[in-house]
């Protein structure tokens, strides 16, 4: 199997102005294309705008919502992946045919295929449901990639499960950084002041986005998720203001080895690529893990415990 050249995206999108942010992912693609990559991956929800979401009514967000893969974001999402020869993966909001709203990310690929993921812990609005299934599939060029959605992949068996299915990368578009919380040891929110003063002082901005609300708390755990399960981890994000939040941006890919091979701390928007060598699929602790794996023992990790909690509350509540 021959290398894979992927793309992660960070990008500010404009919340609710689906024609300007397709437009950058437009311009990222072919940014791409220029550098023969495979598989670009932009951000959860970077179509339709994200933490805005939540202030919105049901009727708002059927107005902002699209049929996948039958709306025009999809439509031209499958012509940037025909015009460019890649695949390309965007987020936004999905309404099905008896009007359920989801988190989706959708995957054009050349060929003219659609892949959907529905987030499965949705949090943002209460009138969205969370999705029931996992999302694992074949590019054109072999490899098999599996996609969660921000929250999906803080759950270990939700990541061990896209192994087991065989996913060789998996894509993990998000929206994250700089989340409001109550714990002092829990992120917390990054001073939009230092947004704003990001041209005449970088340093301040980016020392932030490298620090405990960025950088920090995402290598405690991604590096992990990609080592223990023996697969590249594709980390895309927003950057910059998202209502009252600032995004961290942070994008990375990660090998089977749990090493980051790429990243940034940048304040703008950016666009990294690298290679994926196969070799590294076999040659991985992961791999030795699940091989090592005594299924009989684990019936207990699907069995009610009684405190399980809606999404919503913990998100929200606690």
């Amino acid at each position: 199997m021959k290398s894979l050249r992927v793309a992660t995206v960070q990008f500010q999108h404009s919340a609710g102005d689906k024609e300007a942010n397709l437009e950058k992912i437009h311009h990222f693609t072919g940014q791409a294309a220029g550098d023969n990559v495979d598989l670009i991956v932009f951000p959860e929800c970077c179509i339709s705008g994200y933490w805005h979401l939540r202030h919105l009514c049901r009727a708002q967000l059927l107005e902002l919502a699209e049929q996948v893969p039958g709306g025009p974001s999809c439509a031209q999402l499958l012509r940037l992946a025909a015009d460019f020869r890649l695949t390309v993966g965007a987020g936004l909001v999905e309404v099905d045919a008896d009007a359920g709203l989801y988190n989706t990310y959708v995957l054009a690929t050349p060929d003219g295929a659609i892949h959907r993921h529905r987030k499965l812990h949705c949090f943002i609005n209460a009138h969205m449901s969370s999705g029931s299934r996992f999302t694992v599939f074949d590019l054109p060029q072999g490899w098999r990639v599996g996609v969660l959605i921000c929250y999906d992949c803080n759950l270990n068996e939700n990541v061990r499960i896209n192994a087991l299915r065989g996913a060789q990368v998996l894509l993990a578009p998000h929206q994250t950084g700089g989340c409001a919380s109550s714990n002092p040891n829990m992120m917390g929110l990054v001073d939009r002041a230092l947004w704003d003063n990001r041209r005449a002082d970088p340093d301040a901005i980016e020392a932030e986005f490298r620090g405990p609300k960025g950088r920090d708390w995402l290598t405690t755990w991604m590096p992990a998720r990609a080592h223990d399960n023996g697969l590249f981890f594709v980390f895309s994000n927003g950057v910059g203001p998202d209502d009252d939040e600032v995004r961290t941006g942070n994008a990375m890919i990660i090998d089977p080895l749990g090493r980051i091979i790429i990243e940034t701390c940048r304040a703008e928007d950016a666009m990294l690529v690298t290679d994926l060598d196969p070799a590294l699929l076999d040659k991985n602790y992961g791999k030795m893990f699940i091989k090592s794996r005594r299924p009989r023992l684990y019936a207990e990790l699907a069995k009610p415990t009684g405190k399980e909690v809606d999404i919503r509350k913990i998100r929200f509540e606690d």
